[in-house]
């Protein structure tokens, strides 16, 4: 079996304090994009800091970052629908209709984020966004982060916002979202509809666990300083280093890591 690695470089949340080698400025998450392309990675996951290395969703940004990829790799990229908290629903998808990435996240519902805010991923917002990616043949890359979040797919997919196959990402140990455990990702597992491909990751010390169970179950990984920092205790890790590792969790199970070409096969992809 073919096993897809996805790298989440930077995330929107992630502090640089906390994590010395998070790159934050187009340059810096190009080139470490380009550094897990090489190590295995067939996906990155890409999103934007400002100057002060908060979230962003500056077009411009995405737009530099992006060509600095594609200009030395075939890595597949998938641009974040989010980074920034209470922004007009414009701003973050104008850089998706722009630059057209062969995919981008469709948080499949609102959830609470700490301190005080809500990530907001309305009916409207999401009606919106998925005709935006069916009409640019953007893959939607479906994010469940809780149990209802699978009914709320198969609405936008009877409804034909989404397209069968969809591509499920399991986002697990959210706060007030679903717990990362084996148990969890089995129960979403087996909820899916059919056809449908998918990835899980697990935040912070679930990182392991569901890397595991993911490669277990036959499913595809995501890693990377967006949801993980450490490596192992008290040892801070790097993007690179969380593929590498992934790569050889895969291989040791008897999968093979999937190449760029291979990943648009099993995803779907027309390549671009």
């Amino acid at each position: 079996m073919k096993t897809i690695i996805t790298a989440a470089l930077t995330g929107a949340v992630t502090p640089k304090a906390k994590a010395p080698s998070l790159p934050c400025t187009p340059k810096e998450i190009a080139e470490d994009a380009i550094k897990c392309w090489k190590s295995g990675a067939a996906v990155v996951h890409l999103h934007m800091r400002d100057d002060e290395m908060r979230g962003s969703m500056d077009k411009a940004r995405f737009k530099e970052t992006v060509e600095r990829i594609r200009g030395e790799s075939d890595v597949i990229i998938n641009l974040t629908s989010s980074g920034e908290i209470n922004v007009p629903f414009e701003r973050r998808m104008e850089h998706i209709s722009e630059l057209k990435p062969e995919l981008a996240t469709f948080d499949a519902g609102s959830i609470n984020v700490l301190p005080d805010g809500i990530f907001d991923n309305t009916v409207k917002f999401l009606t919106t966004l998925g005709g935006i990616l069916n009409a640019n043949n953007i893959k939607p890359e479906v994010e469940i982060m809780d149990m209802g979040m699978i009914a709320a797919a198969e609405y936008y997919l009877s409804k034909g916002v989404l397209k069968a196959p969809v591509h499920f990402q399991f986002v697990l140990g959210f706060f007030s979202g679903a717990p990362a455990t084996p148990e969890n990702l089995a129960f979403l597992k087996g909820k899916l509809p059919p056809d449908s491909t998918w990835s899980a990751f697990g935040i912070g010390n679930a990182h392991m666990p569901i890397l595991y169970a993911a490669i277990a179950m036959g499913g595809h990984v995501r890693v990377g300083l967006e949801d993980c920092i450490f490596y192992s205790r008290d040892v801070p890790a790097t993007n690179v280093d969380l593929v590498a590792r992934a790569g050889r969790a895969v291989r040791e199970f008897g999968n093979e890591v999937a190449t760029c070409a291979e990943a648009r096969k099993i995803l779907g992809l027309g390549g671009k």
